[in-house]
């Protein structure tokens, strides 16, 4: 952890972070006009203290543990940012965020915020695959996400900050005091508590641990052996070994799925096999009488009739026959959810649970039958949703969606500036250099 700001990365893994930081800085953009991140920015406006690090969308100006609070919560404020699925987390959420932060206040140049970020990656899904995963999630009920995401943006504040290996001790020892976050979570209905528990919450905790040992605090050497050690309170069966596994070798940004619809995850598959079959003959929405989508009883559930237009099932096949596409704006529009004719479509799409795509879990396998009305059954299995390591985007798929998302808000002229800057990341001398394209009067 101490070497990562002087070590190079290979250049497939540099790439890779690109994309991540991209499709993050998108989210917090997208997310300033959401619920939970107009609160955040409510927030944050109410709070506003050291004129330090950038609030996203907004023209704030605060501390960086307030910034990075505010800005996880933007990252997280929907189903758009990235997701790692052997360590149940969204690591973009909250260390792209953190990273931001602390350089700004430290004005860390572009090269050492990208290696900065990597780690984070790194260090905080190996944390959550070392508990256990989806098992420890499961049986614990608490939140990988934001266990994960508290100890990769600590890792990447503390990258930034420079520390040495004995700081890097103390950063983990306080980042572990931090770690919380339980399951409740899944039943918040606005997506404001979930914005801060995968976001702000990790994001803040991880700026936090590194400001408390820069400012000289010492702790715990070995917080993750010994006597009450964080892996003895938390998950006695968990494998500490696997917190170093391969670290500086097999670099965690690159098995990050990267979303190519902003939709809650289950919903993925569903979509690129319905844009997989109109490739392969197209048709319009009047033209299909039935729409049938097997998911696996565990992944539908999540989707199922939801009263939230991007995370239901059922709305969003509908819109997507009807757009061809399925942009952030139609996902988010509550409204179109009562419209006449997104509920005709909507009434031919059906439902059913498949416990025989268990075998394919944690991949979210779906299967979609549409029957046509001349009677014409077309269908496709998808088991490599678009933007998993298994069938990742190109760089032009990425910076499609990043536009859709951010242009809305800050502009077209903007838009493409941000990321031509960020696809350029190394080259800036400071970070703090990136203010003027994320905010806004």
């Amino acid at each position: 952890m101490a070497a990562a700001k002087d070590r190079g990365l290979p250049a497939e893994v540099v790439e890779k972070a690109k994309h991540h930081i991209l499709d993050t800085f998108a989210a917090m953009v997208s997310g300033s006009e959401l619920p939970p991140g107009l609160a955040a920015l409510t927030l944050a406006r109410a709070q506003a203290g050291r004129p330090v690090a950038t609030v996203v969308g907004s023209s704030v100006v605060t501390g960086p543990m307030d910034a990075a609070l505010v800005n996880g919560v933007l990252a997280h404020a929907d189903e758009t940012d990235d997701s790692h699925g052997p360590s149940q987390s969204h690591p973009g959420a909250s260390i792209v965020p953190a990273a931001l932060a602390l350089g700004e206040e430290l004005g860390a140049s572009g090269e050492h915020y990208l290696r900065a970020v990597t780690l984070g990656y790194d260090v905080g899904t190996r944390l959550t695959m070392a508990l256990g995963g989806a098992t420890f999630r499961n049986e614990s009920r608490r939140s990988t996400h934001a266990f994960s995401g508290n100890f990769g943006s600590a890792a990447a504040a503390g990258c930034l900050a420079g520390f040495t290996a004995q700081q890097m001790r103390w950063l983990l020892d306080y980042a572990s005091q931090q770690a919380a976050g339980y399951a409740v979570w899944g039943r918040d209905t606005d997506h404001i508590e979930k914005g801060f528990v995968f976001g702000g919450m990790p994001a803040r905790n991880g700026v936090t641990s590194a400001l408390l040992v820069r400012s000289g605090w010492n702790g715990i050497d070995d917080v993750f052996s010994g006597d009450d050690n964080f892996f003895q309170v938390n998950a006695p069966e968990g494998d500490p070994a696997v917190l170093i596994d391969k670290l500086g070798e097999r670099y965690e940004i690159v098995n990050t799925d990267i979303k190519k619809w902003t939709v809650g995850t289950p919903i993925q598959a569903p979509l690129d096999a319905i844009d997989n079959l109109r490739r392969q003959r197209p048709f319009d929405a009047d033209d299909v009488k039935r729409v049938v989508v097997r998911l696996d009883p565990t992944v539908g559930v999540v989707v199922d009739n939801r009263d939230i237009p991007n995370i239901c099932l059922q709305h969003m096949v509908a819109v997507m026959l009807i757009d061809k596409t399925a942009s952030f704006r139609a996902a988010h529009d509550k409204a179109r959810m009562r419209d006449a004719d997104v509920l005709r479509q909507r009434s031919k799409v059906q439902y059913v649970p498949d416990s025989t795509l268990a075998r394919f879990l944690p991949a979210h396998v779906a299967i979609v039958e549409i029957t046509l009305n001349d009677d014409t059954q077309i269908s496709d299995q998808v088991e490599a949703v678009r933007g998993t390591v298994r069938n990742p985007m190109p760089r032009g798929e990425v910076v499609e969606k990043a536009r859709d998302l951010i242009a809305p808000v800050l502009g077209a002229a903007t838009t493409q500036k941000l990321i031509d800057t960020l696809l350029a990341i190394e080259t800036l001398k400071d970070i703090r250099t990136l203010r003027p394209l994320l905010q806004r009067p």
